[in-house]
């Protein structure tokens, strides 16, 4: 099985429409939100999250994006990843901060976003939204939304692939190179 195909551009709308629908109702509508999407593919989820919620709230949710490149701790520090563009669109201290990214897995990547974004203020309070939550974890760390709870195993990869980014939406089970079958 080199590769399977589990969730598709509609599996992928439905769940976002679902999670929007969602983190209104947790928040009480869209008063002091921020969306926040984790480079690269947490982006432009966050951005289709803030589209649905104004189609049915008649409100835009603030959008920002952060690299957490910096604050990664599995990156040796002679070797530093690439820099890309952070961008916050308003102060968050105080606000309630929905960080979006397409997959949990360990956790450790939610850490170094929840570092990053105290840079940045401290806000009210973070949630988080996934795509997929596909077990794994080695942190204390869970997704308050989410789109599919997916188990896979270690020799399994869960690649999402958007519109935005590779040219189609979908989701798909990839098995690593070198991995027993």
């Amino acid at each position: 099985m080199p590769e399977k195909v589990i969730f598709t551009a509609q599996d992928i709308r439905r769940a976002l429409v679902r999670i929007a629908h969602e983190v209104v109702e947790r928040n009480h509508g869209c008063q002091g939100l921020v969306l926040i999407g984790m480079l690269t593919r947490g982006a432009p989820l966050a951005q289709r999250i803030s589209g649905t919620i104004a189609g049915f709230e008649g409100q835009e949710v603030p959008v920002g994006t952060l690299d957490i490149g910096l604050y990664r701790d599995d990156v040796p520090l002679h070797r530093l990843p690439p820099i890309r563009h952070t961008s916050i669109p308003q102060d968050i201290t105080g606000q309630r901060v929905v960080l979006v990214d397409d997959v949990l897995y360990t956790g450790r990547s939610i850490r170094a976003a929840m570092d990053a974004l105290m840079d940045f203020g401290r806000p009210e309070v973070v949630q988080l939204a996934v795509l997929v939550d596909r077990g794994h974890r080695e942190l204390p760390i869970r997704a308050d939304y989410v789109g599919k709870n997916m188990p896979t195993s270690r020799d399994e990869d869960v690649a999402v692939r958007l519109v935005e980014v590779d040219g189609r939406d979908e989701v798909a089970i990839v098995q690593r190179e070198g991995a027993r079958l």
